[in-house]
């Protein structure tokens, strides 16, 4: 059965991220990361990283493509790079990596437990036991390829890993949170994102608990007996088919049912193969709330907080989103491909990385982050405000952003605010 915590299918795309655009996830990722440390703490980054679908809006919003498996290799390199430099500050560190990296996780984790006194030997485990679980015991057709590891000074944890299909051309994100595992064996995921390959098989669903108790009996039995059933059964399927021809369709049917109601699988997500962003992959009322908020306010009506002479509703509206990633509930990410109009793709799609916008929102979010930390609290809570402010137009006065007019407008202006991609 799907696991209940969310799916989402995600394209397997290939490339590198160019250093013009990985330095800018790092120092945006870092600046929200930190950002959310100050107003909710490391339990609450970690639960973020572990909601597929909060996860997915992050890296829309740093400037990836929007629906593809690169978001979680780079998302999380870029994050190793600027949290794993402020570790002690932060209470954080990630671990692992992709390829030959996350082979090195068991190795970093005895490394960090000497220097905080944690289990190192508990950690091991559980990082072990994740990768194994979702390559063994949840088999649904994807090898596991990349594991991150992101381990707090309090011993809390998330895991965020990734497999591929090479042959369906499709990735799957697994997600892991140490608050909510009751059980290694038992529904441990919080989430699951990946291309929907049908019926799999899943030894932690709750209902295979009596598989999993019939697994261990059967490990416990003499070889020859179990090869004996197993050549009997055998024959009795061989007979069965010749007399049944249309047994599997009917089954398949059968256990189809069995598959969790829509209500159950709220985290979940769809993301389309089309590499553009179309109309129908966003909530066009949301998004007209941040552009409203951001176009028919006047900046000066923030400019005085954020002490910044000329501040452009462009900006604005990254900082809207950005403030979203910070302080929206789970309801508010279910359309990842939204947070792109913060920051745009480096494929060009829905548009262009604008970086002057970029680094302006760098810069703001920076001042605002240092100010918190003196005591300061107003730029901050100017920020939180946007959300606040986004959200209120959003309920009470119902715009609905025109897709196609919003993205003409960023590209027509996209030279202006030193717009570029990768083929740039």
């Amino acid at each position: 059965m799907i696991r209940k915590g969310g799916h989402a299918d995600l394209p397997l795309h290939t490339g590198t991220v160019p250093r013009w655009l990985a330095d800018r996830m790092r120092d945006l990722g870092t600046c929200i990361i930190e950002a959310l440390l100050i107003q909710h703490g490391k339990k609450e980054v970690l639960r973020r990283l572990s909601d597929p679908l909060w996860f997915q809006s992050f890296g829309a919003a740093l400037g990836m493509d929007w629906h593809s498996s690169g978001i979680t290799t780079s998302v999380m390199y870029a994050l190793k790079r600027g949290i794993n430099a402020r570790a002690r500050e932060f209470g954080l560190c990630i671990c692992g990596g992709r390829g030959k990296h996350s082979r090195k996780t068991p190795e970093e984790l005895l490394y960090l437990s000497e220097k905080t006194g944690l289990n190192g030997n508990s950690l091991v485990r559980a990082s072990r036991l994740c990768a194994k679980i979702d390559s063994t015991a949840v088999q649904d057709g994807f090898q596991l390829y990349q594991h991150n590891f992101i381990l707090s000074d309090e011993g809390d944890w998330a895991v965020v890993q990734q497999g591929m299909n090479p042959q369906k051309k499709t990735a799957r994100r697994y997600h892991w949170c140490s608050q909510n595992i009751q059980s290694f064996s038992e529904e441990p995921h919080t989430g699951i994102t990946g291309e929907n390959s049908g019926l799999i098989l899943n030894l932690t669903d709750a209902q295979a608990g009596k598989t999993r108790l019939s697994i261990l009996a059967l490990s416990k039995e003499e070889p020859g007996r179990i090869l004996k059933e197993i050549d009997a059964a055998a024959r009795i399927e061989n007979s069965a088919e010749q007399r049944q021809p249309e047994l599997f369709s009917s089954m398949e049917q059968e256990e189809t049912a069995c598959f969790l109601p829509d209500e159950a699988l709220h985290r979940s997500c769809a993301l389309p193969a089309h590499h553009e962003v179309r109309a129908k992959d966003i909530d066009l009322h949301r998004l007209g709330g941040v552009l409203a908020a951001a176009y028919e306010s006047d900046p000066k009506d923030f400019e005085s907080l954020l002490l910044t002479p000329g501040l452009g509703a462009r900006t604005i509206q990254s900082l809207t989103l950005v403030s979203e990633l910070i302080n929206g509930t789970p309801s508010r990410f279910k359309d990842p491909a939204r947070f792109s109009f913060a920051h745009g793709g480096k494929d060009g799609h829905p548009f262009p990385v604008p970086l002057k916008v970029y680094d302006e929102s760098i810069r703001i979010l920076r001042d605002a982050i240092e100010c918190s930390r003196l005591g300061y609290t107003e730029k901050s809570s100017c920020i939180n405000r946007l959300h606040a402010a986004a959200f209120q137009i959003e309920k009470n006065c119902a715009p609905s952003a025109d897709f196609s007019a919003s993205v003409a407008w960023e590209k027509a202006h996209s030279p202006e605010w030193g717009g570029r991609t990768v083929f740039s």
